[in-house]
């Protein structure tokens, strides 16, 4: 009898049966509603729906940033459910890069420095190869010396993405990334997410309201009332808008 082959991450994050809800009585809310969804490695998902449809709620669930009232969640393999708060702190810490809207980037430091954070924090260097990579992307290099102060909102959110990468994360989760840029800042980022997939191999799991910003996805999973409703690959904003006139009405 041969011995069983290793097992192998065959996703990059899975939700099986997930289920959220707040409150109690006639105040609850049920915001996931026994959503099933596989992430693959090297896929750009979109996660859209109307105001209130448990977007943001499936990412952070997804992310391991709150916890289901009922189902499972899995990171590369592994099921978050069985990890204590330490272990989930250092999955997050070595699976995981998150961009949200607002920047969080920290006005003492430089660029350079925010970039590097979540390692220096981890007590681990930088790649130099990779950090070059990631900051010849994001056409940042002659500002890697100034404070977020210094930088426009379309530059601290590219600083925010780098410092996402620069880890070589498992999954990006995004949460409205673009949400706080004008169009052409907006656009900057995005393409830049999108050469993380298509030239490192990066995935990437984004909430957004947006059309233009989901048609960079290779993916869209539609919620309303907590339940996924649709689909759709190869995405365009024209396509996206006209999808989401029918959700929600």
């Amino acid at each position: 009898m041969t011995a069983a082959a290793p097992a192998v991450d065959l996703y990059a994050a899975r939700i099986d049966n997930g289920v959220k809800v707040y409150g109690s009585g006639q105040a609850q809310v049920v915001a996931l509603d026994g959503i099933t969804e596989t992430f693959k490695f090297g896929e750009f998902t979109a996660i859209m729906g109307p105001s209130g449809s448990g977007k943001s709620t499936l990412l952070h669930c997804v992310a391991g940033l709150d916890d289901l009232t009922s189902g499972t969640v899995a990171i590369g393999g592994v099921e978050l459910g069985s990890l204590n708060d330490r272990e989930l702190t250092h999955l997050r810490r070595e699976k995981v890069g998150f961009i949200f809207q607002a920047f969080n980037l920290v006005p003492t430091l430089s660029a350079e420095e925010n970039i590097i954070l979540p390692l220096s924090i981890a007590g681990r260097r930088a790649e130099p190869q990779w950090f070059d990579t990631v900051v010849d992307t994001i056409g940042l290099r002659d500002r890697l010396a100034h404070r977020p102060s210094e930088l426009s909102g379309g530059q601290q959110q590219r600083v925010a993405a780098a410092r996402a990468l620069v880890s070589r994360p498992a999954i990006v989760f995004a949460d409205e990334p673009s949400g706080n840029l004008d169009s052409a800042s907006g656009n900057e980022l995005l393409g830049f997410l999108r050469r993380a997939v298509d030239e490192f191999g990066q995935t990437i799991l984004m909430v957004t309201h947006d059309p233009n910003a989901a048609s960079y996805a290779d993916r869209i999973v539609f919620l309303d009332d907590g339940k996924v409703v649709d689909h759709m690959t190869q995405p365009t904003a024209d396509k996206v808008l006209d999808r989401m006139k029918g959700i929600g009405g």
